[in-house]
């Protein structure tokens, strides 16, 4: 993403980012599932606090 920071206007700086998302090289499909790395919960006893 180009660095907006110095750009006051509002309008402006929309336009230039929009431009370097259009330029930017698509992203890769997902390998995996969306959550695989998520930690894991097992089901706890009721009255228990799972974390």
């Amino acid at each position: 993403m180009a660095n907006t920071k110095s750009i006051t206007d509002k309008a402006e700086r929309k336009a230039v980012k929009r431009t370097a998302r259009k330029k930017a090289a698509p992203k890769a499909p997902r390998t995996g599932a969306r959550g695989e790395n998520k930690q894991k919960l097992k089901k706890a006893v009721r009255g228990q606090s799972k974390r």
